[in-house]
């Protein structure tokens, strides 16, 4: 899938970008009769996390109130990261340019400063690391639950080898945990099943205010057509 050039994360496409040069299946035009446009991100096996990210920030970028409470959370969740025996000197940094790219949002009422920011890579994947090290946190703090759900025989390794190591591309219990961590929903569009579309809700039940879409093995961002 092209990418500008050097480009973490692209300016927003028609959702005909996504298309194959010969005739699109039934899967591409049912997703163009629901998503009008799709922002690309880099195939860096950080996908996920800079999507997720990315997205969440652009749907409360004219919104104060929540800009400030997703600020809040970042801050609040360093906690979360010393239960799980996190020394602080290895995510402040991290967690600071998150915060960073928060106040930047709070302070530039202009969009294309979201762009900007997630196209520098120190900045970018910055981002990408702490949300790595909060999701590897949440799943070592309620490993009770998510033991369950991981194939390695010892949670915390898991954490280390898969969750926490940048390109590590993330499995669905990491994007269960990090949703949970954070308290935002996310809708997950599937081009992987034979048929149709396949459409996930995380959490279940939930009110996703992010959509992404995902196709061999990697994420992009998806825009909803506007109901009339």
């Amino acid at each position: 899938m092209k990418m500008d050039s050097g480009r973490l994360v692209s300016r927003r496409e028609d959702i005909s970008a996504l298309f194959p040069a010969e005739t699109p299946g039934a899967k591409y035009k049912d997703l163009s009769l629901q998503f009008s446009a799709v922002r690309k991100v880099g195939g860096d096996g950080n996908c996920f996390y800079r999507a997720f990210c990315f997205a969440h920030l652009e749907s409360v970028f004219h919104k104060p109130r929540a800009l400030q409470s997703f600020k809040d959370k970042i801050i609040q969740s360093g906690t979360a990261l010393k239960s799980a025996g996190f020394d602080e000197s290895s995510f402040s940094h991290h967690q600071n340019t998150v915060i960073y790219v928060v106040e930047q949002c709070l302070a530039d009422e202009q969009e294309n400063i979201l762009l900007k920011l997630f196209n520098d890579q120190p900045i970018s994947d910055g981002v990408v690391q702490y949300l790595r090290l909060l999701t590897s946190a949440h799943l070592q703090n309620h490993a009770d639950f998510f033991c369950n759900f991981v194939e390695a025989p010892d949670l915390k390794v898991y954490c280390r080898q898969d969750v926490e190591v940048m390109t590590m591309e993330c499995d669905h219990v990491d994007i269960l945990a990090l949703s949970q961590a954070l308290d935002i929903g996310i809708h997950i569009v599937s081009m992987e099943s034979d048929e149709q579309l396949a459409h996930h809700i995380i959490p279940e039940g939930g009110d996703p205010s992010l959509h992404l879409l995902y196709q061999t093995s990697h994420y992009n961002i998806l825009y909803q057509r506007t109901q009339l």
